[in-house]
């Protein structure tokens, strides 16, 4: 018997089965390939020939965890899915459905630890059974936890297609992840989301495998987060009354995201990134609501608006305390996001106490390292809380903590952003835990162009100044981290790529990105899907196939026909290529 991986494709509520090949030896399994998106890792079919059984109209999934509240919720939502999808594939599958088969009544779900909780590292392995005789259709699913069941349930979603629906029989599906931590990042801050695109974000990610929200929730553009312990931030930081997100907001985020298996991480970023905070606290911000890029002088930020904290200030503690206090009272996972990155000198320069300070011979790494020296054991100890910080807090260019012993492994965990594999290898071989996040490859708001008004470079009718190209001949058109990054780029990133075994093995996953300047709601889904999946299956089962090789070139129609089933299932994924292109395979490669 021979594995086949499988393959899950994100498409709208209904599961895709498309046959490579049939083996009709009488004692030869059949070689079968399902689109199940992400691919899972280990596919095989028993018997001489592979079959598809119907789905009862009363099919139910027996779960004898009903105290479980979310487990009971996710087998609730699948069944209502596995009965009403009825996706039909755009080629359609070459599996005979039995006439003489009993229809799969009942799926028997066996967990076998039902009370472990949703954290870094829960296992989320299962495996998943359909067996059909003359007599009897039998399905059954088993996982180590709550959270691997519902990644089962996902999967047996996808086995189905079809009006009435229909299930593939003889098909056994062992799967795991390769890395625990395969996130994805909204902004939140630079365009406000509904709570609504956030709900349906979650959706999408529970069904591509993906288990961690990372909330980017607050930014120098505005202070969205009402919290009780600090209301002013949001009364006077956030876009308006309807753009903030109450107590309630985030527990209903929360209670979704639970019911599928999401994690969600809070960012609060400081002390760069806080211009929203001068709108209650001027006192404690520097070189607040200054134009960004002065032509006398260094830009005072990455990017409108202005302002950082200032870590000479005592004041700036006792609200940074109560804004944590605040987070960590709402979101309850382990890790809690404290960016510290792209902390800008010029800024911090603007403010008299500060250059008193560096003019008696202080340093912009000092100041940094005030602030996390101070903020930090506060996290860790107070609040009982991981930190994840960005690279820059080590890495910096401009600014960086130091004294690297400020930041002790055992509790501190970085984000990459930067320099791609180099800078994940520097962090990995320094101890660190690390998530990936290169921009090279996982930020998915690159390529759209550039943002900031007034810019008379647009204005090139035939050719850009002399060694400056802008528009063109590689021009980056404004988009600092373009081109656009395509599904494939996407896919093809191994976030281990030259690491040793040991520093390997400090990588917990990764997370594509969607920073919010040129998006929000209404692009959202487009921007994300299917592009986000790419990601979901290269850390859940791999970009290569049983003999090494990459295998973005049979991906790509898997893809396809995921990113179809995700429209039917509301997510407005945009296309990867013309239909006409599943439906004549291989035809529209490079190479063929």
């Amino acid at each position: 018997m021979e594995s086949t991986p499988f393959i899950l494709f994100f498409l709208p509520l209904v599961f895709v089965v498309n046959v490579i090949s049939l083996v009709s030896a009488s004692d030869a399994a059949p070689q079968i390939e399902i689109n199940v998106w992400p691919k899972p890792t280990s596919v095989s079919w028993s018997g001489p020939a592979a079959f598809a059984v119907p789905l009862s109209p009363s099919f139910r999934v027996l779960n004898p965890y009903s105290e479980h509240p979310y487990l009971r919720a996710a087998a609730a939502r699948y069944t209502r899915l596995l009965l009403l999808e009825r996706y039909r594939p755009l080629r359609p599958p070459h599996l005979n459905l039995s006439s003489s088969t009993p229809p799969l009544s009942s799926l028997v779900l066996s967990v076998v630890d039902a009370s472990a909780p949703l954290l870094h590292g829960v296992d989320e392995s299962y495996t998943l059974s359909i067996t059909a005789n003359g007599s009897s259709s039998v399905a059954e699913l088993s996982a180590a936890t709550p959270w691997g069941a519902m990644r089962g349930l996902e999967t047996l979603s996808q086995l189905a297609w079809g009006n009435p629906p229909a299930v593939p029989a003889g098909i056994s599906i062992e799967d795991r992840p390769l890395f625990p931590h395969r996130g994805l990042l909204l902004d939140t801050s630079r365009n406000f989301y509904p709570v609504r695109d956030i709900l349906r974000t979650i959706r999408a990610m529970s069904h591509n495998k993906l288990n961690v929200f990372h909330w980017h929730i607050t930014d120098s553009q505005s202070f969205p987060l009402l919290l009780p312990s600090a209301p002013q931030l949001a009364l006077r930081g956030s876009y308006g009354p309807d753009m903030r997100y109450t107590p309630a907001d985030v527990r209903r985020v929360l209670r979704y995201a639970m019911n599928r298996g999401v994690r969600v991480i809070p960012e609060i970023d400081a002390p760069g990134h806080t211009a929203s905070w001068a709108e209650a606290y001027p006192e404690i911000v520097t070189c607040a609501n200054k134009f960004w890029s002065p032509p006398d002088g260094p830009a005072l930020a990455a990017e409108p608006a202005t302002g950082q904290l200032n870590p000479l200030k005592p004041e700036t503690y006792e609200v940074v305390r109560d804004v944590l206090r605040g987070v960590a009272s709402l979101f309850p996972d382990p890790f809690l996001h404290a960016g510290a990155d792209e902390v800008n000198p010029a800024c911090w320069e603007q403010d008299p106490a500060i250059r008193r300070f560096l003019a008696g011979g202080g340093t912009h790494d000092q100041l940094l390292g005030m602030f996390v020296n101070t903020t930090r054991p506060f996290i860790v100890s107070a609040l009982n809380r991981t930190v994840v910080y960005w690279e820059d807090v080590l890495l910096g260019s401009t600014v960086k903590v130091a004294s690297p012993g400020l930041l002790p492994p055992e509790t501190t965990v970085l984000q990459t952003w930067n320099n791609g594999p180099n800078n994940t290898k520097r962090l990995t071989a320094a101890g660190y835990r690390v998530i990936v996040s290169s921009s090279d490859f996982y930020y998915l708001d690159c390529g759209f162009g550039g943002w900031v008004g007034n810019d008379s470079r647009y204005d090139r009718q035939t050719g850009d100044e002399p060694g400056r190209p802008f528009n063109y001949a590689g021009g980056d058109g404004g988009s600092w981290c373009a081109p656009f990054k395509s599904w494939q780029r996407v896919y093809d990133y191994d976030i281990t790529h030259g690491l040793s075994a040991a520093e390997a093995a400090l990588v917990l996953g990764g997370e594509v990105a969607l920073w919010s300047e040129q998006a929000d709601g209404a692009v959202m889904d487009g921007r994300l899907w299917p592009r986000a999946a790419a990601m979901a299956e290269a850390l859940w089962s791999g970009n290569r196939d049983g003999d090494g090789r990459k295998r973005y070139a049979e991906a790509t129609d898997r893809l396809h026909e995921w990113r179809q089933r995700m429209v039917r299932r509301g997510i407005a994924a945009e296309p990867i290529q013309p239909l006409w292109c599943v439906m004549h395979p291989s035809m529209c490669n490079q190479v063929q």
